[in-house]
């Protein structure tokens, strides 16, 4: 009987087939994509010039600037570190508006120069490291919402300006000479510590008092020009990634970039999330049998493994099954216990005992059961042919036929 090939089925999915499965999620990132396109684009617009004295943005800090003009305090715009170290001085205020830019060795080229004069520097959300050097003692608290505060401090600027609006980081100054404004739940938010030379080193835990759309709320705009305006000059200090002075000192790693306060929250969030991989991966008790939706015929999945296997070139696989199965099922037809049915010296000596006489001998039994894999497809099909006529052999050896033996 010969049978007729109408076709071929293949497993490789098409290219078809994966457009259907991935267009998806290729659309669920294009619009991420577009999204962050859209957010970058409107924040560009509204972050343009921020604390910048020369925008007249939302953001920017050009009123602050005008004000201290009409004054007499020139405002200087400076954008490396070796520029506003270069003009501190003893009738200077230097600004720094955004710290954490800063590496260490520009925090000390800065401190270095602003520490030797009677000036004053003002550093706007100082993080960790930067408090460091200008001011070691004093340590960050969680920050909190931008709101108005009383001054509640002997500083006299603070009680000049009366109510004004900050917040963010705060902080805890336990130096007894060191002046603690505008506290928000027990930590001030505008912290001046003085200095040995004669000069102060203020502490702003939120920029907010020196934005333009800002600046005549409250008591924001008398702040600013008493803390920016004490001396004839400023220095307004706009650091930048691009800064050389920046690329001389070690290359930063990534988590030296990440807040203080990510890292806890990242080690949490890692903890909490093993502690729940062990709570959904736990047993909570013996394997439960489950109906499955549709009835699947036992010869289609074997016909689905033996494709897979194809495929796959897997014949050593493929044979090792095929013998263990037969193995398994010889073993309580000869007498053998199924822990010893893939055991040569306990199960060969048991199939043989079943065998005609004329069977042939232990070597090709051997061969058969416990041999190598087949070098081809067409040992593998022969090979399950030997395999099932050895257990018809075992079942009917009445029916023996020494010519189709599988030593024959």
């Amino acid at each position: 009987m010969s049978t007729t090939t109408t076709g071929t089925t293949s497993l490789a999915p098409s290219p078809r087939r994966l457009w259907t499965r991935s267009r998806g999620l290729l659309a669920a990132v294009l619009v991420l994509l577009l999204g962050g396109v859209a957010v970058a684009l409107l924040r560009s617009g509204d972050q343009h010039g921020r604390l910048d004295p020369r925008s007249v943005d939302r953001t920017g800090s050009g009123a602050v600037a005008a004000l201290l003009a009409d004054r007499g305090v020139g405002t200087r715009v400076v954008t490396t570190t070796e520029e506003a170290a270069a003009a501190a001085g003893p009738d200077t205020t230097v600004l720094v508006t955004n710290p954490g830019l800063l590496t260490r060795r520009q925090l000390d080229t800065l401190h270095q120069a602003t520490g030797r004069t009677a000036g004053r520097t003002v550093l706007l959300t100082p993080g960790p490291a930067t408090l460091d050097v200008f001011t070691p003692g004093v340590e960050t608290a969680a920050p909190t919402d931008v709101t108005a505060l009383a001054p509640d401090c002997a500083l006299p600027a603070a009680r000049t300006a009366g109510d004004a609006e900050l917040g963010g980081l705060r902080y805890s100054a336990p130096v007894p000479t060191a002046d603690r404004c505008y506290p928000s739940h027990g930590k001030a938010t505008l912290v001046r510590v003085p200095t040995s030379a004669g000069g102060d080193t203020v502490l702003l835990g939120a920029p907010d008092i020196l934005y333009n759309h800002r600046l005549a709320e409250r008591g924001n705009a008398s702040l600013a020009l008493q803390l920016l305006g004490s001396h004839k000059h400023l220095v307004w200090y706009l650091p930048s990634v691009s800064d050389p002075s920046s690329a001389q000192d070690e290359q930063r790693g990534f988590f030296d970039l990440i807040p203080s306060g990510w890292g806890w929250a990242l080690l949490q969030l890692l903890i909490a999330a093993a502690l729940a991989g062990l709570w959904r991966a736990r047993r909570l008790g013996p394997l439960v049998p489950e109906r499955l939706p549709v009835t699947v015929p036992a010869a289609e999945t074997t016909e689905g493994h033996a494709r897979l296997y194809q495929q796959a070139g897997a014949r050593d696989r493929a044979a090792a099954v095929l013998r263990a199965a037969t193995r398994t099922r010889l073993a309580p037809l000869s007498g053998v216990s199924p822990t010893h049915a893939h055991t040569p010296d306990i199960l060969l000596p048991a199939v043989s005992a079943r065998l005609p006489a004329d069977a042939g001998t232990g070597t090709a039994l051997h061969a058969l059961l416990f041999g190598p894999p087949p070098a081809d497809d067409k040992g593998l099909v022969t090979l399950a042919d030997q395999l099932d006529h050895l257990e018809r052999s075992i079942l009917s050896p009445e029916r023996h036929d020494p010519r189709e033996h599988p030593d024959s």
